[in-house]
């Protein structure tokens, strides 16, 4: 199980590892349930670890509009063992998409500093 918080902005965040060969980065990323990817990085902090390139993707945002986002390849640290993931370069604060959350469950205590937990769905069921 993994835990994080509810921010200020009533945001869920989790903090994630994010790594490239000896290069290692803490981010705390905010969950988006709109977000159908892993999870999104900004160029800063991809050129910061060197990331990979693999591949240009297209993407519809929330308000309807299209934009191609360049697609990294990463290894985090998630729920205790390394997985390699695509990660979506924009320059926004990181988030975590619904692709990182498959096969768990996501809980949020939507209060200012409320727990946010993230079970694997075999350890809840």
């Amino acid at each position: 199980m993994m835990q994080g918080y509810v921010n200020e902005s009533y945001e869920a965040v989790i903090s994630i590892v994010v790594k490239n060969g000896t290069k290692v980065k803490p981010v705390n990323a905010v969950i988006d349930t709109g977000f159908t990817g892993f999870l999104s990085l900004s160029s800063a902090i991809i050129a910061e670890l060197e990331l990979p390139w693999s591949y240009r993707d297209r993407a519809t945002l929330g308000d309807g509009s299209e934009t191609l986002f360049d697609i990294y390849e990463a290894s985090v640290i998630w729920d205790g063992q390394f997985r390699e993931i695509e990660i979506n370069s924009a320059n926004t604060e990181p988030l975590l998409g619904m692709r990182m959350l498959r096969g768990y469950r996501l809980q949020v205590d939507t209060v200012e500093g409320g727990l946010v937990t993230i079970a694997a769905l075999t350890d809840v069921i």
